[in-house]
């Protein structure tokens, strides 16, 4: 389908990378204040829970907690921005987080992973998986269930979240319920994304990925190391069950869908879903295009699972 007229202005108003001559720092800076003030316009208010920060080693974490005695089920957001910008304090993730975790009823732990290039591969992914073991191993103290645990992601967060798994299992880490993977990047080589059939004219590029690959990582690393690109992965078995969304005009699409092709190969139940008029970013237009909403409400439908359903079976090592 084509695109809403408020994706459309979405699109239009968006800030891109910037000059790549200015210094990362600058431009981050800029790319945030046009980020919030993209989310002051065209996101919805949304309910606050109760919030604290806490240090996890060299990065730290931010637990959004619902009203009630819990033990909740807990929820490891991880936020995208191409490895190289967002932070917890960006509106678009504050707002997602209090409105997941109240309407969720779960303990949200955002984690505010160091960012590239400053802080090169593996150092965000290291501190995503330090913030999933330190939000388990302190579950009870948050008022969390460590049997309920969920992962997820959005975009570079979602790239993220899927190698937190992974890593998970290798490590003999923590039992995972779910991992949800929002507009997923799997493939940094970036072959996939080059054969979506989808033109780079929907709000993220070719260029754009790459930029963000070469902050992530520099020139020499293997892009087809799985814990970089998931989709390479050699083996899936033993995964936590996966809730894959992508976004209609988004040239990262393809990536989700062959990983979720890849994990109910695995033997990982999937559930995977394209969302029809939307584009890389939009699922945060909630005050401005009812689909936004819409994917949001799927995001809590899914977490609510988890006060019902733990692990059906475990991780292996």
């Amino acid at each position: 389908m084509g695109l809403a007229d408020a994706v459309e202005i979405f699109l239009a108003t968006k800030p891109d990378s910037g000059d790549p001559q200015a210094p990362v720092a600058h431009r981050r800076a800029a790319i945030h204040r046009g980020s919030d003030e993209l989310f002051a316009r065209f996101g919805a208010p949304v309910a606050p829970v109760e919030v604290r920060d806490f240090p996890v080693g060299d990065s730290r974490v931010r637990v959004y907690r619902p009203a009630g005695p819990g033990p909740f089920p807990l929820y490891v957001f991880l936020h995208g921005g191409g490895f190289w910008l967002g932070s917890v304090d960006e509106q678009v993730n504050d707002a997602m987080c209090h409105d997941r975790s109240r309407r969720a009823e779960c303990v949200v732990v955002a984690v505010d992973y160091r960012l590239a290039p400053e802080h090169p591969f593996p150092v965000p992914l290291e501190d995503c998986y330090a913030g999933l073991s330190w939000a388990v191993q302190h579950a009870e103290e948050l008022g969390a269930d460590p049997e309920r645990v969920a992962v997820g992601g959005i975009s570079a967060g979602a790239n993220l979240a899927a190698a937190v798994t992974l890593l998970a299992r290798a490590r003999g880490g923590p039992r995972l319920a779910l991992q949800l993977l929002e507009v997923p990047p799997l493939d940094l080589t970036l072959d996939t994304m080059r054969r979506s059939g989808i033109s780079d004219d929907y709000g993220i590029t070719v260029d754009d990925m790459r930029l963000c690959g070469d902050l992530y990582l520099g020139p020499a690393h293997d892009r087809r190391d799985e814990i970089v690109s998931p989709l390479f992965a050699a083996d899936l078995t033993g995964l936590p069950p996966a809730r894959i969304m992508s976004a209609e005009h988004d040239p990262l699409r393809l990536e989700g869908e062959r990983y979720a092709h890849r994990l109910r190969d695995a033997g990982v139940p999937v559930s995977f879903e394209i969302y029809p008029g939307a584009v890389h970013g939009s699922l945060a237009l909630t005050g401005t295009w009812p689909p936004a909403a819409t994917w949001q409400q799927d995001v809590v439908t899914a977490l609510r699972r988890l006060h019902t359903s733990a692990r059906s079976f475990p991780l292996t090592a």
